[in-house]
């Protein structure tokens, strides 16, 4: 049976069952070019900032643009000068943030993996219900054309939702997964910069974006040490 068969066999349900395949598709494509855990939490950034710290220079607008754990570093090293516990909420914060960032388009997603069954299952209703109104009709055994139309209803719809809902449900749980890990990984890096920070009685130099702009113009090689200078 090919697809435009199956489409036309399963009815007006095959439709919104076609359209919930197409979102998840979207969806799951967007989500894995999103949740890399290269782009959001690079390891390594909170050893470098821990770095930058102890030479007392960090380029805020670069840790900004670096990704989503620069963001969330440099949220916290704005208010460094008001105590440990400030950065710490800060942190919070904007990981809270983040997190609800990666979260985007999941429960969409887990909506569509509950209820592609269901509409399977309405399929199966709606033809088992058209197979026994034509078993009741006067000349019932003569529509077997009728007889299989409902059958074929029935069958088609339900394996169409379950092809739709279980991808849907592994991506969800995948996608849940990763952004547990990657929670954590921005969860070790901020705790090991408030930590170093707790230990650091330099005097720490925040560079803006205007600053570092000025100061790109030098012939300094590392850029992120340049752009604290006074």
């Amino acid at each position: 049976m090919t697809l435009m068969e199956a489409l036309i066999a399963g009815g007006w349900l095959m439709l919104p069952l076609l359209g919930c395949s197409l979102v998840a598709v979207v969806i799951v494509v967007e989500r894995l070019w999103a949740l890399r855990a290269s782009r959001i939490a690079p390891r390594g950034l909170g050893e470098e900032v821990c770095t930058l710290v102890a030479r007392g220079q960090v380029n805020l607008y670069w840790l900004e643009s670096h990704s989503p754990l620069g963001g969330v570093l440099a949220a916290g090293l704005r208010n460094a000068r008001l105590g440990h516990e400030q950065v710490r909420a800060r942190f919070q914060e904007a990981a809270t943030a983040v997190v609800h960032d990666m979260e985007r388009f999941l429960s969409p997603l887990g909506t569509i993996a509950s209820i592609t069954p269901l509409l399977g299952l309405l399929g199966t209703v709606v033809g088992m219900i058209e197979v026994f109104a034509v078993l009741v009709s006067n000349d019932g055994g003569e529509r077997t054309a009728d007889l299989a139309g409902g059958i074929s209803r029935a069958l088609v719809t339900t394996a169409a939702g379950l092809t739709v809902a279980i991808p849907a449900l592994m991506f969800h749980r995948y996608f849940q997964r990763r952004v547990e890990d990657i929670t954590v990984c921005i969860e070790q890096q901020a705790g090991q910069v408030v930590e170093f920070l707790a230990h650091h009685d330099g005097e720490l130099t925040l560079a803006e974006r205007h600053e570092a702009t000025a100061d790109s113009r030098t012939a300094d090689p590392d850029p992120l040490a340049g752009a604290g200078r006074p």
